[in-house]
């Protein structure tokens, strides 16, 4: 055996994948009415837990709609009408980003942060006439609301940027969107993660920090060395890298217990929103060195130039992050852009390196959960972080990258044996003065954590298969179009020979068809979400139209491959020790309508 599986938490992932599939035609056969029973079961949990994530989606979406109309009120509020028209434009004054290296952006990508130069000089403006008779007591209240808006923030803001072999004008309009925000001079820190193991990065790296001279507090490069002992290469190994030696070098000029870090990837468009948001939340928090805080993900900066199938298949993956955040306790799961204290990076021991933390954001979750007895907490910051969909030349090619991003994504898999293993641990006081909570010392949030980990990894693995094939194959097994594929007489049909499994039998038949009613309530919730987001916070002029509602056509092909098929591979591939090259998905980036430049490369072990 494995040395890997010597625990018993390490044989779940692969014994519930391989028994999803092996009951299938199993079932029907060796255990009729049990497994009908089971199967009640799960499409019943399973539609109950869809529209509870429903809900939770819908209030997380209005959420975000409320953010950013708030943004836009108090931005409204603060300009002269003759600037209106120009902050809620499409095309803006690339100036104003960064100067002399707007070279590196386009204008399609433009997002709300760009404003940000003319609302400073529209406060002054409107500020100097506040004691006009004219101004109603509501109008000086919302300015006072402003000005304190605009207040320098409390914290520093180191932004992580893994990136390896990523287009060179991509990671510069990652960075330059970074550098439009008003207090980035002053309280932005940029720590840029190379991997020594790209040719040429130190120049790279050089080049990017040159460009952006002056821009930020600080500006830091690091290059993660490929032959660290028992690490797993990856954007964990990467990120633990840079925020050690990044923390190391801010720690000699920085109180730590200002610093919060923000992990991001080289593509995510973070608007000066999500910093005041983040800001606002810290501020509030009674214990702001236990939180994760963790905004939506969204697809929106290319989802015009991919096939239909990526574009839903990455629709469902935002959906499925937004409905994660509606947690009531704060136990959710960040997704690619997260950010957390320098205190609690550095108490948890900083992000882990090895096969099992390959999926990174939720692993650090975790990790922070387990190290700190249950204290931290997951906080939604309701501000939309715009992502690229994997782009490649080709169809299929298309089709082939994206389904390399899947596999790469369930790979996290590993996270079950680890939240398992740790949650069957006893717990330990904290060493801190912090003192565990009540409803840790009684397991529940442990449980719930558990669950929660199970069901992001072991729904996909097992109601792909239940959902597609269990009815139709019990139907052709049991009850056969022609009597010679009859593998039982009517009369020893063990459904039909009892009222009660025949009942039951009409009920599981009835219960696929309603399955996939809160899909269609949470496509409807974020079609309208996706308008008002490009609309309201992006500024597009293109958004999604009546004819995109086509695209769903390819919703089952979409989870099945992108979903179903990884998951259960991932799975099942926990039965061997050998480790998996990471492969980088590729991605496009139009420089000032130049050809496309993109990437996809792999980071062999």
């Amino acid at each position: 055996m494995s040395h890997h599986l010597t625990s018993p938490s390490e044989w779940v992932a692969p014994t519930v994948s391989l028994l999803s599939l092996a009951i299938l035609p199993l079932g029907p056969i060796l255990f009729p009415r049990a497994y009908l029973i089971l199967l009640f079961t799960y499409f019943f949990v399973f539609l109950y837990s869809q529209v509870n994530h429903l809900c939770k989606f819908y209030l997380t979406a209005r959420r975000m709609r409320r953010t950013i109309n708030k943004w836009n009120a108090r931005l409204a509020a603060t300009t002269p009408s003759s600037s209106c028209k120009t902050l809620s434009g499409h095309n803006d004054n690339k100036n104003n980003i960064n100067g002399n290296n707007n070279d590196h952006h386009t204008t399609h990508h433009s997002d709300h942060h760009h404003h940000h130069p003319m609302v400073d000089n529209s406060i002054a403006s409107t500020s100097s006439r506040i004691e006009s008779p004219n101004l109603t007591r509501e109008r000086m209240v919302d300015i006072e609301e402003k000005l304190q808006y605009y207040e320098d923030p409390r914290f520093m803001h180191a932004f992580i940027i893994p990136n390896y072999c990523e287009p060179e004008a991509l990671l510069r309009d990652t960075i330059g969107r970074l550098a439009s925000h008003r207090n980035a001079k002053t309280h932005s820190i940029i720590i840029l993660a190379m991997e020594q193991s790209e040719a040429g990065y130190e120049e790279k790296g050089r080049r990017i920090q040159e460009a952006f001279a002056g821009q930020f507090l600080q500006f830091i490069v690091t290059g993660h060395p490929s032959n660290i002992p028992g690490e797993s290469r990856g954007k964990g190994s990467n990120v633990a890298y840079a925020a050690r030696h990044g923390c190391a070098e801010l720690s000699e000029r920085i109180d730590r217990r200002r610093v919060i870090l923000t992990v991001t990837d080289s593509d995510s468009a973070i608007p000066e929103l999500y910093v005041r948001e983040m800001e606002d939340t810290l501020n509030k928090a009674d214990d702001p060195y236990h939180l994760l805080l963790a905004p939506p993900i969204f697809f929106s900066r290319n989802c015009f130039e991919v096939p239909a199938a990526v574009r839903v298949t990455d629709i469902t993956w935002s959906a499925m992050v937004m409905s994660n955040l509606g947690n009531s306790r704060g136990i959710a799961f960040p997704c690619s852009t997260y950010s957390l204290s320098m205190v609690l990076a550095e108490r948890v021991g900083y992000w882990d390196t090895g096969a099992d933390a390959v999926g990174e954001d939720m692993h650090m979750f975790l990790k922070c959960f387990f190290k700190t007895n249950g204290q931290a907490r997951t906080v939604p910051i309701h501000v939309p972080i715009n992502l690229t969909n994997v782009q490649t030349n080709g169809y299929l090619s298309n089709i082939n990258a994206r389904y390399i991003q899947a596999k790469r994504h369930y790979n996290g898999v590993a996270d079950v044996a680890y939240t398992l293993r740790n949650a069957m641990k006893q717990s330990t006081p904290s060493s801190s003065s912090y003192s565990c909570s009540p409803s840790f010392s009684n397991g529940y949030d442990k449980l719930l954590v558990c669950l929660k980990v199970l069901e992001a990894h072991m729904i996909p693995v097992t109601s792909g298969w239940l959902m597609f094939a269990a009815v139709p194959l019990m139907q052709f097994i049991l009850f056969p179009p022609y009597p010679l594929f009859a593998l039982v007489s009517p009369m020893e049909n063990p459904i039909l020979t009892s009222d009660f499994y025949a009942n039951l039998w009409n009920i599981v038949r009835l219960l696929t068809v309603f399955l996939p009613f809160p899909l269609f309530g949470t496509l409807a919730v974020y079609e309208h979400m996706h308008r008002s987001v490009d609309r309201e916070l992006l500024r597009k002029v293109e958004s999604r139209r009546w004819t995109n509602l086509f695209d769903y056509v390819t919703l089952p092909i979409a989870a099945w491959l992108f979903m179903t098929l990884p998951s259960t591979l991932a799975c099942v591939k926990r039965l061997r020790k050998k480790e998996e090259q990471y492969i980088v998905a590729e991605k496009f980036f139009k420089d000032d309508g130049s050809a496309a430049t993109g990437k996809i490369e792999a980071l062999v072990v």
